[in-house]
């Protein structure tokens, strides 16, 4: 009776160095090592494939690294959905190639691990969810949503994925799609929501929305960077307005429409606004009681017209 023997990892593991080292040193394209067989791609350790495809995706030149990778079989082994994405593109469908589009955005985005790596996975809902209409338009409807759901089921803990960066990996795969949406007609209250909804990840999904505009068209691509950079300024405002200390405190204009017998109208907003044109002057102090600004109203009657 035989026995199996044990497949090394070592051919790959050089393999996998050595895509690695390309994503450093472009010139080490040509330095092509043999291609690993799957069950040699299999044996390679969930730590040591990391430990190289973190050095990739980080390095100066990622695109030429991952062309590397998937030319000796890295893909196709451990990354089957980004894998599905090389060659899913132009030639058939007149739409941008994906894995073209993927390794821009990589190259673009901030060079910070769970950034790159949302950068590498954004896309990889694309290929479950084309559509192609009567006319010959082609759609991704749904393919955020699609591709976080792989990364959550499969993806993560194939790769070792764990805690926060798991989850802010995942973030970025569901929401790279929101900023880019982005426009004049979003009131205040509607950035309010959206930055409060992303929470501790806008930074680095803003960063991921930024590089995520791959378009060859000079002005398309200035009108994406410029809208992504308006709303980060929009953001900045409403969060220094809001880290500001109120200078009433909440429930003072109920209080004054039952102390003065007024009605909600005009007359009590411009009654508060000069309330607090008061505080920003010095005149009195913020946050007080209700009854300490009850009592200065009371005092001057005459001047706010309460009389």
């Amino acid at each position: 009776m035989s026995v199996a023997r044990e497949v090394a990892p070592e051919r790959a593991i050089e393999a996998l160095s050595w895509a690695a080292d390309v994503a450093r040193d472009p010139t080490l394209l040509e330095q092509t090592p043999g291609r690993p067989s799957p069950a040699e791609w299999r044996a390679v350790s969930v730590s040591v494939f990391r430990e190289h495809m973190d050095r990739l995706l980080c390095a100066k030149f990622p695109e030429p690294g991952l062309d590397a990778i998937e030319s000796v079989g890295g893909l196709d082994a451990w990354l089957p959905e980004v894998a599905a994405m090389v060659g899913f593109g132009d030639n058939e469908w007149r739409h941008k190639d994906v894995w073209k589009h993927t390794k821009q955005v990589v190259k673009q985005s901030v060079p910070r691990l769970s950034v790159r790596w949302g950068a590498l996975l954004h896309d990889i809902g694309k290929p479950r969810t084309r559509r192609i209409d009567e006319r010959g338009a082609v759609s991704f409807h749904g393919h955020a949503e699609v591709g976080a759901a792989m990364f959550r089921k499969r993806v993560a803990d194939r790769l070792g994925f764990e805690g926060e960066q798991r989850e802010r990996v995942h973030f970025l795969i569901l929401h790279h799609l929101r900023a880019a949406q982005y426009d004049d007609s979003w009131t205040d209250a509607a950035v309010r929501r959206f930055y409060k909804q992303m929470g501790e990840g806008l930074r680095d999904l803003l960063d991921l929305s930024r590089a995520d505009i791959t378009t060859k068209r000079p002005e398309k691509r200035r009108r994406g960077v410029r809208q992504i950079s308006l709303l980060a300024q929009h953001i900045r405002d409403l969060q220094e307005e809001d880290s500001k200390i109120a200078p009433l405190p909440k429930g003072l204009g109920t209080v004054i429409m039952k102390e003065f017998g007024l009605p909600p109208s005009k007359r009590l907003g411009d009654l508060m606004n000069r309330l607090r044109a008061a505080v920003d002057a010095g005149q009195i102090e913020a946050q007080q009681p209700a009854e300490y600004y009850i009592a200065y109203l009371s005092a001057q009657r005459s001047a706010f017209g309460l009389d």
